[in-house]
């Protein structure tokens, strides 16, 4: 995700907490609205990416530290997982930089990822604690990787351009030398919860199997009921998703959360009706854009704008969504795969419209401290991808689909 999928981006600044605090132009405002909530899943605290482009990571281990208080039934927040984001980092860029060589450096060779890099990372390395693996060895309390993500480019880059005619064997022990400096050695062993683990045993204890989760999409450029690789350059390791119909896209994600599981989102948030405090809706398109910097800004804007922001009502209208609005969005990029979240829960407003609570990763921002209030239309149009566990799907669509 250009956080992407699919969904992050290339490092970002983080936003200060003034320019946070000003109000987008033109967007809606919490102060508007009143919500109930519905249903609402267990989740992990809210974390902070801050100045990277990994929320495809954050957003994956909340989604599967979820999956881990629902299968072990773990009520004592003193005892929930908490996943090493680092540890799953470290090893995607590993993989990415030997498929970047493979293919003469025609991958994007960038922080962004999707959902399905986690996965991998999970089913071919395992997991570790953040307290075994903090992957923060360069003088920072949060992540700030601008500097790494250059410099490992710039490593990759060289070795592409082959100046020796004859690749070395040890070109990828360098590049792993680049990743032990900037985020530390992975630990063989640690010790957790009082026993000794590896990753994989780690990984197998806490009752994770990648295999046990299905990713969907729904669009018309390709046929319904098959899979294929989402066409976003952050889906680099290629990998499928179920195409459904909208009907069913959405009441695969309803299923989730009303039989208390939750959901891994991956979609658009550069629209204006996702605003930084909290609120994601569907309103005018054509409405003023947000300008970019921060993984946060790029998706919320700044204060100042170039262009005068169209004035949007307290509660503004929602635009309808189709199957066709879906595909127009995709066809001509004004849905983009921007970010990836978790959503855990559903709720009302007012008025009696449907929303998702959504927890992010950029700290306890916002009016609502970490956490979104996603509309109905704004899920059925911006998301490009999602992922459930397969015991989530409805029983109907899991047979039409052959999944066991």
């Amino acid at each position: 995700m250009k956080t992407r999928t699919i969904l992050c981006l290339a490092a970002a600044l983080c936003i200060s907490a003034a320019a946070f605090a000003q109000a987008r132009p033109g967007a809606p405002q919490p102060k508007a609205y009143e919500f109930t909530t519905v249903k609402e899943n267990p989740v992990t605290p809210v974390k902070n990416q801050y100045r990277s482009g990994t929320c495809w990571c954050f957003s994956s281990l909340s989604f599967l530290e979820s999956e881990v208080l629902k299968a072990k039934n773990i009520k004592d927040t003193a005892s929930f997982p908490d996943f090493s984001e680092m540890f799953i980092v470290r090893n995607a860029y590993h993989d990415r930089a030997v498929k970047y060589v493979r293919l003469d450096g025609k991958l994007n060779m960038a922080a962004g990822s999707d959902f399905g890099d986690v996965l991998d990372v999970v089913r071919d390395y395992g997991l570790v604690p953040q307290e075994a693996y903090s992957g923060m060895n360069y003088g920072y309390d949060l992540p700030v990787q601008g500097e790494l993500d250059a410099v490992l480019r710039g490593y990759v880059e060289a070795v592409v351009r082959n100046p020796n005619r004859k690749l070395t064997p040890v070109w990828p022990k360098g590049f792993d030398g680049i990743l032990d400096a900037y985020l530390g050695e992975v630990p063989e062993t640690f010790t957790a919860g009082g026993g000794t683990y590896t990753p994989k045993s780690y990984r197998d204890a806490m009752g994770i199997n990648p295999d046990d989760y299905v990713s969907f999409t729904s669009f018309t450029h390709h046929p319904f009921y098959t899979q294929f690789a989402i066409e976003v350059e952050d889906n680099w390791r290629w990998t499928p998703s179920w195409n459904v119909p909208l009907d069913e896209f959405m009441a695969i994600i309803d299923n989730a959360v009303e039989k208390g599981y939750t959901v891994l989102w991956g979609g658009d948030v550069s629209e204006i009706g996702f605003t930084r405090d909290g609120l994601a809706v569907l309103v005018d398109p054509d409405a003023a854009k947000p300008t970019t910097g921060s993984d946060q800004e790029r998706w919320t804007g700044k204060a100042e704008e170039k262009q005068p922001a169209k004035t949007a009502p307290a509660i503004p209208a929602e635009l309808s969504v189709t199957q066709e609005s879906r595909q127009e969005g995709y066809d001509n990029k004004t849905s983009t795969d921007d970010h990836g979240m978790h959503l855990y829960g559903t709720a009302v407003d007012q008025n009696g419209t449907k929303y998702y609570l959504i927890k992010n990763s950029w700290g306890e921002s916002g009016a609502y401290k970490g956490i979104w209030y996603m509309s109905e239309n704004f899920v059925k149009a911006k998301t490009l991808n999602f992922v459930v566990n397969k015991n989530a799907i409805p029983k109907d669509i899991r047979k039409k689909l052959g999944i066991k």
